[in-house]
């Protein structure tokens, strides 16, 4: 990982709620809001934002474990900004603090954690679940 990673590194993502964004159901929209599982997303794009102009050629990262607590709404139409933060770094794991807001609204909070591997092994460790589950590589 290059030096240039430190705490308090730091990204910012902006997206607008959408349709495509609501939770539903077998086909049916319960509510006109931006999901909690696309929240996560986002909060996930922006840790990866953090990481990914700091790995080495011969590294990647690989999402380890979030945690977000969803606070307030965000209707369609809604602006909403993420904010992610390096809080923890050592040479195999980066944890950053996640923050959504739509405008001074908060509307999630969280963690999330991505460990840092040469490419080689995560490379092997896809293999390895991929011959485990009998999936065909594309």
């Amino acid at each position: 990982m290059k030096p240039s990673l430190q705490i308090g590194s730091h990204a910012t993502l902006t997206i607008e709620v959408t349709e495509a964004m609501c939770p539903a159901f077998d086909g049916v929209v319960v509510h006109h809001v931006c999901s909690t599982w696309d929240m996560a997303h986002h909060m996930e794009v922006a840790a990866r934002m953090v990481l990914a102009p700091h790995l080495n050629d011969d590294q990647e990262g690989i999402g380890s474990h979030i945690h977000i607590d969803h606070l307030a709404p965000a209707p369609v139409g809604s602006t909403i900004t993420v904010r992610a933060q390096a809080v923890e770094l050592d040479s195999s794991t980066l944890v950053c603090a996640l923050e959504a807001r739509d405008g001074r609204t908060i509307l999630a909070t969280g963690q999330q954690t991505q460990r840092i591997l040469p490419r080689t092994t995560l490379n092997d460790i896809m293999h390895q679940a991929t011959a485990r589950s009998g999936a065909h590589e594309q």
